[in-house]
C-alpha cells in the first residue's frame, strides 16, 4: 500500500487522516510544521451550517452534519443558524435561498425572529433559521481527530514540514500556505490568504443557553455565544489579502455599535480581545479536491467552510485515495474547472 503523507494538521488534514485510518489505511503520516490545529483553525469562529448558496456546498455541508450530531457537547452544539433580512432585497435573496436548500432537503424554515430573547427585530422583514446547524469548537474537534486518527495507526508528527517526508502520495490540505507547498511541486493552485478578525466581549449576563448563530444577511455581520461572551465577526471594509494577522482595532467601535443594536442587553459590555485568522480562498469560493498531478491530491482552497465541511471531505477524499472513487461528487471541487472556465459562486462566505 502506498505511504501518504498529509501535510497539515488542522481540521481538514485531521479529518483525511482519520478517514484514511477508520477506513484501512495502513501507512498513513499526518504533519505539520507548527501544532495541531495551530493555524487557521485555531482563529476559525466554529459555525457549522448547511445554509450555502450554490447546491454543491448545500451537499457537503448536509453530508458532515451528521458527524458533528455524533460529536456532540462540548465539541458540538446544535443551536441552529439564524439569518435575518431586514431589506425586501435582502428577504428575497434569503427566500430565494431557503427554496434551494428545502429542495436538497436541509430543514431551514422561516421563523418569527423574535422569538429569540433579547434579539432587537423591530428592522427585521424576515427570518430563515435551521435547527440543525450549530457552533462547534474546531480546535477541540480537530485534536479529537487526531487522538483517533493516531489510535487507527496513523503517524503524527508536529513541528514537521511534510517535504521533509518520505512517501508515496502527498496530500495539501494546509490552507493558506496550499500554494506554497504545491509550488515547490512545479504546482500552481489559484488559493491566496484572505485575513479576517473576531472580536469577543466581556461577560454578558443572561446570555441564552440555545441563542443561535445570527447573520445580518445583508451586511454580513454575524455573533453567537461562546460561553457568557459573544463572539463577533463581518467582513472588513476593504479585503485584506496576504499573510499578515494583525488585527484592525479602528473597527471595533462600529462592529460593537452593530451588536448593541442587534443585541440590546450587550449595551454595556465592551470588546476584551480579538483575534485575526486566514482564509484560503479560491476565485469562486469553492475549495479544490482532487489530483493535481501525479504523486499529488489537493484538499484546501474552502475559503472559510473548510471546518464545517470537514467530515464530508475526509470521508470522500480517504475513500478516493484508497479505492480510486468515492460515493460523493467531487467533479464541481476539481482544480481543471479553472482552465474549463466554469463559474458558479458560493454568495455567502461570512
Amino acid at each position: 500500500m502506498a505511504r501518504i503523507v498529509i501535510a497539515g494538521a488542522g481540521a481538514i488534514g485531521a479529518s483525511i487522516a482519520y478517514h484514511l485510518a477508520l477506513a484501512g489505511g495502513e501507512d498513513v503520516v499526518l504533519a505539520d510544521r507548527g501544532a495541531i490545529a495551530g493555524g487557521s483553525t485555531a482563529r476559525a469562529m466554529g459555525g457549522v451550517r448547511q445554509q450555502f448558496s450554490t447546491a454543491p456546498e448545500v451537499r457537503l455541508a448536509q453530508a458532515s452534519i451528521r458527524f458533528f450530531e455524533e460529536l456532540g457537547s462540548p465539541f458540538f452544539d446544535q443551536v441552529g443558524y439564524m439569518f435575518l433580512a431586514t431589506t425586501e432585497e435582502g428577504l428575497s435573496e434569503v427566500e430565494a435561498r431557503r427554496k434551494l436548500q428545502a429542495e436538497l432537503g436541509v430543514p431551514v424554515e422561516r421563523i418569527d425572529a423574535s422569538t429569540v430573547p433579547g434579539l432587537r427585530t423591530d428592522d427585521v422583514l424576515g427570518a430563515v433559521l435551521c435547527a440543525e446547524d450549530g457552533v462547534a469548537d474546531p480546535p477541540g474537534v480537530t485534536r479529537e481527530l487526531v487522538r483517533r486518527a493516531a489510535e487507527g495507526g496513523v503517524e503524527v508528527r508536529e513541528q514537521t514540514a511534510a517535504a521533509e517526508v518520505e512517501g508515496d502520495v502527498l496530500v495539501i490540505a494546509c490552507g493558506p500556505w496550499s500554494a506554497e507547498l504545491a509550488a515547490e511541486r512545479g504546482i500552481e493552485l489559484p488559493v491566496r490568504p484572505l485575513c479576517r478578525q473576531l472580536l469577543e466581549t466581556g461577560a454578558i449576563e443572561g446570555l441564552p443557553e440555545r441563542l443561535p448563530m445570527t447573520i445580518e444577511s445583508e451586511t454580513g455581520f454575524h455573533f453567537r455565544r461562546r460561553g457568557d461572551k459573544l463572539v463577533v465577526a463581518m467582513v472588513d471594509p476593504s479585503p485584506r489579502w496576504g499573510f499578515e494577522t494583525e488585527v484592525d482595532e479602528s473597527l471595533f467601535p462600529d462592529r460593537l455599535a452593530r451588536l448593541v443594536h442587534r443585541y440590546p442587553p450587550a449595551a454595556e459590555t465592551r470588546i476584551e480581545q480579538a483575534w485575526a485568522g486566514l482564509y484560503d480562498m479560491t476565485p469562486d469560493a469553492h475549495p479544490l479536491i482532487g489530483w493535481a498531478a501525479e504523486g499529488v491530491y489537493v484538499a484546501c482552497g474552502f475559503s472559510g467552510h473548510g471546518f464545517m465541511q470537514s467530515p464530508a471531505v475526509g470521508a470522500a477524499v480517504a475513500a478516493e485515495l484508497l479505492e480510486g472513487e468515492t460515493s460523493f461528487d467531487l467533479a464541481p471541487y476539481r482544480l481543471e474547472r479553472f482552465g474549463e472556465g466554469a463559474v458558479f459562486p458560493e454568495e455567502l462566505v461570512l
